[in-house]
């Protein structure tokens, strides 16, 4: 599977489908997406699998139908933008061999220095705050139509008072 990062999509895709293995293959499909890829894209994945799921409802694994489900996961995780964010936090973070356990880390970010403020853009019509600061889901709305970069026109923008 390494070619998964080289957007190779036809040797990957091949293998995969002739194997047989369709609920490993599925287990690896979603793996890659939440280890190696940026964004929400397992939520795809996961969908495609679902998809694959009901057209193979009560056929035999080396019947199965639905390839297309496959191929279209495979497209999707070799496209995508990589990140290893998700399985950096786990190792360096999360697992204690890596000699990082969780008091020793908060410290290290309580002496640190550096403090982030909250924009003000997250005090909104979801927060006690924002509620106390009069901010609408009208406000809400607004502003976060004006934020998106690129714009992707949708079919209720006429709605958003500009």
């Amino acid at each position: 599977m390494e070619s998964r990062s080289h957007g190779d999509e036809a040797s990957i895709h091949g293998p995969l489908w002739q194997s047989g293995f369709g609920k490993y293959v599925w287990k690896r499909l979603l793996t890659i997406s939440a280890e190696d890829c940026w964004g929400i894209l397992t939520q795809e994945v996961k969908a495609l699998h679902d998809s694959y799921l009901v057209i193979n409802d009560g056929i035999p694994p080396r019947q199965a139908k639905g390839r297309i489900f496959i191929s279209k996961a495979v497209i999707l995780l070799c496209l995508s933008k990589k990140s290893r964010d998700p399985d950096h936090l786990q190792n360096y973070v999360y697992d204690q061999s890596a000699g990082l356990d969780p008091d020793t880390l908060a410290q290290e970010l309580r002496s640190s220095g550096e403090y982030v403020a909250i924009p003000e853009y997250a005090y909104d019509c979801h927060t006690r705050e924002g509620k106390k600061r009069g901010k609408t889901k009208a406000d809400f709305f607004k502003a976060e139509q004006a934020a998106l970069e690129p714009l992707q026109p949708g079919l209720f923008d006429h709605l958003i008072e500009g």
